[in-house]
């Protein structure tokens, strides 16, 4: 089994990623669920439930942080953790950043490929699922991405891989 399509179904992420990850599930299971549980019992102050706009909301705020965590510990149970010593830049991978061309502005443009749960697309930092991500992995440097726009087709030379600063 190749191993993009192993990790096809898992999130990736870097050790910085995890610790993020645990961070929020910590935060979540905590903090915010003692906060969610003071709306629930301040809404009960408010009288008969079956007309409180409060209480309902205050249940339905439990009910997504809830399924919040219970998707944050799925991920963190199944994430695969890429290790800096993992991370080569011969190609474009998980945790490297990819200098390009892009051939009709002629203008190059640097991005990190990150898994799913890191991208932050402000600061150039994009997922390996996104239509740039997935158009990069595995390219190696001089080689063509060409990745699927609203515009049409849009071209990028690979002039440089670095591990992920």
């Amino acid at each position: 089994m190749s191993e993009s399509h192993e990790h096809s179904n898992k999130t990736v992420v870097s050790v910085e990623g995890m610790k993020k990850l645990e961070e929020q599930l910590q935060y979540l299971s905590t903090t915010r669920r003692a906060e969610v549980a003071e709306m629930i019992a301040t809404a009960r102050g408010f009288g008969d439930l079956s007309e409180n706009a409060e209480y309902d909301e205050a249940k339905n705020e439990q009910s997504r942080l809830e399924a919040q965590i219970i998707e944050l510990e799925n991920t963190i149970r199944t994430a695969i953790i890429i290790d800096d010593d993992d991370i080569t830049t011969d190609r474009v991978n998980i945790g490297t950043t990819v200098r390009l061309l892009d051939k009709e502005l002629k203008e190059e443009v640097e991005y990190t490929i990150v898994g799913g749960s890191e991208s932050d697309p402000m600061r150039n930092v994009i997922s390996n699922e996104s239509p740039m991500g997935s158009a990069l992995l595995g390219k190696k440097r001089g080689e063509i991405a060409r990745v699927q726009a609203p515009a049409g087709v849009l071209e990028f030379e690979v002039l440089d891989i670095r591990k992920q600063s």
